[in-house]
Parts: structure tokens; sequence; C-alpha cells
């Protein structure tokens, strides 16, 4: 399970990068809709896979 919530985080993560790096309406600190969902994704994934993480290390 832990393998599947890291590939799906590494995915979101590519996914956002792949959209940032081609809307012209995304920057740093401001995003579309879409960018804005794809970011959301990623951090509430990276979340996930990093509280896991702390969980198992207990």
């Amino acid at each position: 399970m832990a393998d599947d919530l890291h590939h799906r985080y590494q995915d979101a993560h590519t996914a956002h990068q792949e959209h940032a790096r081609t809307c012209t309406t995304c920057t740093d600190t401001s995003r579309c809709l879409a960018g804005q969902r794809l970011y959301d994704s990623f951090t509430r994934l990276q979340d996930a896979y990093l509280n896991r993480l702390r969980q198992q290390r207990r």
C-alpha cells in the first residue's frame, strides 16, 4: 500500500510540474483552477505519504 501511495504522490507531482511548465496563468504564488486542483492533489498525497512514513518509524 505504501508503494502505491508513493507512486500516486510522485505521479501527482509530475502532473503538477508539467502543468506549471505549460500554463501561462500559473505562477509560484498563484494558480489557475486546474493548476490549483493538481497542486492540492499533490500536497494531499505528499502529506499522506510522509505521515505514513512517520507512523512506520514509531
